[in-house]
């Protein structure tokens, strides 16, 4: 199955003047994951080139095993700095589409009107649609062929208002994520306890609550690719 990770390319936190980006374990370990069950993996970007990254998500005190050893990968790295731009591919291409997080996500992804149309496309297409944390802000502008919002309706996760609340960035970012799926008709499946793991699944969308959520959210993703494979 041909996989496509879709990365930010948003580098500033707001009018804070502080860098941000992807988070590394949200995109290195799905990575990882997919590349491991056999999947061809793409890196892409919203511009393509080497999209920004939160630099506190690669802290080399802190950082977890799969980012070091993205970090260390030869190929991996080449594969990030010359990531493809959105705009030359076809949704039609990709069994799964996945967005990491990161909080460049939120000044971009529902605001680049190409991303909401891609992944739309890949969905009425039949592909796999996963996603973390802040990632979820892609799925806000993906309307189907009838006018729907995909995640109507559909179970969901993602970075909750209260978590925006514990990390003080309610004032910063441009919109509260886990509010705007709501109100597009999302049935959200927040933990309630902050940064707690939580992974939602709804036929072939599975998305995840925060960093902590992600080694759930690869194997679901795995578990999806191989259901697919067997009822093919």
């Amino acid at each position: 199955m041909k996989a496509l990770i879709l990365l930010t390319s948003h580098n500033t936190l707001g009018s804070t003047g502080k860098p941000t980006g992807f988070h590394w374990v949200e995109m290195a370990t799905p990575y990882y994951a997919l590349k491991e069950a056999g999947h061809d993996v793409t890196l892409a970007s919203i511009v393509g080139g080497r999209p920004p990254s939160d630099p506190g998500s690669s802290d080399p005190d802190s950082r977890e095993a799969d980012v070091d050893r993205f970090l260390k990968d030869t190929a991996a790295m080449d594969a990030l700095e010359r990531t493809v731009p959105l705009q030359d591919l076809d949704a039609g291409d990709f069994d799964i589409v996945y967005v990491p997080g990161g909080h460049g996500t939120m000044w971009d992804m529902a605001q680049t009107k190409d991303v909401g149309q891609f992944i739309a496309k890949a969905w009425e297409n039949g592909a796999i649609v996963g996603s973390v944390c802040h990632g979820p802000a892609a799925l806000t502008e993906a309307y189907l062929s009838d006018g729907t919002p995909l995640v109507r309706g559909k179970r969901i996760n993602a970075f909750t208002d209260a978590e925006e609340h514990a990390v003080n960035l309610q004032d910063v970012v441009p919109y509260m994520l886990e509010s705007r799926l709501r109100e597009l008709g999302a049935i959200f499946e927040g933990n309630k306890d902050n940064f707690g793991v939580h992974v939602a699944r709804d036929t072939r969308l599975v998305t995840g609550q925060n960093p902590a959520s992600v080694p759930e959210l690869a194997a679901a993703l795995i578990d999806m690719a191989q259901g697919q494979q067997k009822a093919a």
